[in-house]
């Protein structure tokens, strides 16, 4: 499974947002540290969901990467819109 959907598919069930959208960034950093050829090492995630609304940015931020678990690992880079 493409990292893409892996993210959205956890993201979608930790939270069951209104708006999710993942963007592949990757080629923006072809050839940069932490890209490891693959093309699926930097992403930018827009989310927004109820359970995130009543949180201020670092506790967003902590939920969503707990969300994600060992993709954190795997992925070099994440951008992240959370609210």
């Amino acid at each position: 499974m493409a990292v893409k959907d892996e993210i959205e598919d956890r993201l979608t069930a930790a939270f069951h947002p209104s708006v999710l959208e993942v963007v592949n960034e990757s080629y923006k950093h072809a050839g940069h540290a932490g890209d490891d050829g693959t093309g699926e090492s930097h992403f930018h995630i827009t989310i927004r969901a109820e359970a995130l609304a009543a949180m201020n940015r670092v506790a967003r931020h902590r939920a969503v990467q707990k969300a994600l678990g060992d993709l954190n690992q795997r992925v070099h880079a994440i951008g992240l819109d959370a609210g």
